[in-house]
């Protein structure tokens, strides 16, 4: 059986496109990995810059708690009553301000935990759509074959 060239374009074409199409879907796919990855290695670069931003406020309310006490210590007065209440006072800011860090830290961390899948999810998208784009070329190369000008009629009348 001979193929006519124009059939064998049309082939070649539809397998060319398809191909292309599933390495579309395939490239956005692993560049949205990629992104994922990023996101998830910013959100661990946040968990450990706060956690060296909570020692540093732990160490900050260390020393504030050292003067007050050496201050109450110069003036004589006993550590009860009025200044003992001002050191609690100052150690239970100071802990609202260190969970503070800690809140703000885990809530980034769930905005980029949340934008990685989001991404993983449209790279998967992304894959699946060039694979229904690859068969539909596939469809669309083979449905051009048949083309009714060009098709064997058999009944003609030589002298129509």
């Amino acid at each position: 059986m001979c193929v006519d060239p124009f059939t064998m374009l049309t082939i070649a074409s539809a397998g060319i496109s398809a191909a292309g199409s599933v390495m579309q879907g395939n490239q956005a796919n692993a560049m949205a990995d990629a992104q994922a990855k990023a996101l998830e290695q910013q959100a661990q670069a946040d968990q450990q810059a706060s956690a060296f931003e909570q020692q540093q406020e732990r160490r900050k309310q260390e020393l504030i708690a050292a003067n007050a006490r050496a201050q109450v210590g110069a003036s004589g007065v006993a550590f009860s009553g009025s200044p003992t209440e001002v050191l609690v006072a100052n150690a239970g800011t100071g802990q609202l301000d260190i969970e503070a860090i800690q809140y703000g830290s885990r809530l980034r961390q769930n905005n980029l935990g949340t934008q990685a899948s989001i991404s993983r999810f449209q790279g998967k998208q992304a894959k699946q759509a060039g694979f229904i784009n690859a068969a539909s070329s596939l469809v669309t190369g083979v449905s051009n074959l048949h083309d009714p000008n060009k098709a064997v009629k058999f009944g003609r009348s030589a002298f129509a």
